[in-house]
């Protein structure tokens, strides 16, 4: 993906940040790399995630002027590119917040207190969703499923018609504590077939990473954030509206200030952001986002599915299960039952100090009995095949 090599200057003037040339931004598989770090920590957490050399070199470029003619060209680069990889038309922000601002921003640049809304849970991020619609005075009912499945878009229809007048419907794309994928088309559909509700999306692990045509879908708000799929360090939050969330923001009566989207939208016309933003995240950001043009979205998605099955044919060829069914499995996170004579605490803690890979442990009711690995972003194969060989060798070092 990003291949450190050659450096051009970013700006024929007022900036000292160098950038990686168009010619050197990416090559299929990160053959390119340099990789001199290989040695480090092979991160393979649902996020954030590990960086190659010329986005950290990026990170560490000096600050400029957020109100000057630089940024503005920087914000309005970031912009057009963030909506051709969700396939929108609508309005986009950039916000200095983590993936959960996203989400915020999603409910309170929407709704009003009283409104009632449908909160789609299938695992711990779907319910923090439905938390913040509720904390700001919503009345939310809550559809759940059982961790390890997928939302049954059926039952959400079921749900939906005992909700007359519902202004919105909250759920998470890609859930990573459980490594679901959730039929988001389907759920859009059925949203837009039986009522008015708004679609508001948690796509934080998925955007860049699964096809998400936010347009084609019907999916009124997207949240997401700079440090899974986008290759680039935590602390830019990203949220994309359709014209309809813009026509309900217009009249929401949540109390907001930081997340109000109309006080970026007022600055974005001016190429400036209402309050300073984390310029170190903000070019490595711009950085990935065009990497992403460059090497074609769907290039991207078929290397990060061709990662997730790597992954999953891995974890099978070692005699581990996947915890979901394969065909609702992420392409993003594989989530790995633990057998039932191992610790998994102690099987991700092993695999991180004898063998330098970090595994993400089960969240919630799942601590102890499933690992998590994220392919997400900047992965190359022998990412992966390091990391199935760990899982291998902390199996039978635990067990000996």
């Amino acid at each position: 993906m990003f291949n450190g090599a050659t450096l051009a200057t970013q700006f024929t003037k007022g900036r000292a940040v160098a950038r990686p040339s168009a010619t050197t931004l990416w090559s299929p598989y990160f053959l390119a790399i340099r990789r001199e770090k290989m040695s480090e920590l092979n991160l393979r957490i649902p996020g954030p995630v590990s960086l190659p050399e010329d986005v950290l070199d990026l990170v560490g470029g000096q600050m400029i002027n957020h109100r000057g003619p630089e940024f503005a060209e920087i914000i309005n680069r970031m912009t057009a590119n963030f909506k051709k990889v969700l396939g929108t038309r609508g309005r986009a922000y950039f916000l200095t917040a983590s993936g959960t601002g996203s989400m915020e921003a999603a409910v309170v640049n929407t709704l009003s207190p009283g409104d009632r809304v449908l909160s789609i849970s299938i695992g711990s991020f779907g319910n923090r969703f439905g938390d913040i619609a509720e904390a700001y005075g919503t009345e939310v009912t809550r559809v759940e499923f059982e961790w390890g499945k997928a939302a049954d878009p059926e039952r959400v229809r079921e749900t939906l018609r005992d909700i007359p007048d519902c202004a919105a419907v909250v759920v998470t794309h890609n859930e990573s504590s459980t490594g679901v994928m959730n039929p988001i088309e389907a759920i859009s559909k059925v949203v837009h077939d039986e009522s008015d509700a708004l679609v508001l999306v948690d796509a934080v692990s998925s955007a860049a990473g699964v096809p998400l045509p936010m347009d084609d879908w019907g999916l009124d708000v997207v949240g997401t954030a700079s440090q899974k799929s986008w290759v680039a360090p935590p602390g830019i939050a990203m949220v994309a509206m359709s014209d309809r969330a813009w026509k309900a923001y217009e009249s929401s009566t949540i109390p907001k200030y930081y997340f109000d989207m109309g006080q970026y939208e007022k600055f974005l016309r001016i190429g400036q952001p209402p309050f300073t933003p984390a310029l170190s995240i903000i070019y490595a950001l711009d950085h990935s986002l065009q990497a992403i043009i460059e090497e074609g979205i769907e290039e991207v998605l078929i290397r990060h599915a061709a990662r997730a099955q790597q992954t999953r044919d891995g974890a099978r060829r070692i005699g581990l299960q996947l915890f979901p069914d394969e065909s609702v499995a992420s392409d993003t996170v594989t989530a790995i039952s633990v057998p039932d004579d191992i610790d998994g605490k102690a099987l991700v803690a092993h695999a991180r100090d004898r063998y330098n890979v970090e595994f993400g442990g089960g969240q919630e009711k799942l601590a102890g009995q499933i690992i998590r690995i994220g392919h997400m972003g900047w992965v190359l194969p022998e990412h992966i095949d390091e990391s199935i060989t760990a899982a291998e060798k902390t199996l039978a070092d635990l067990r000996a």
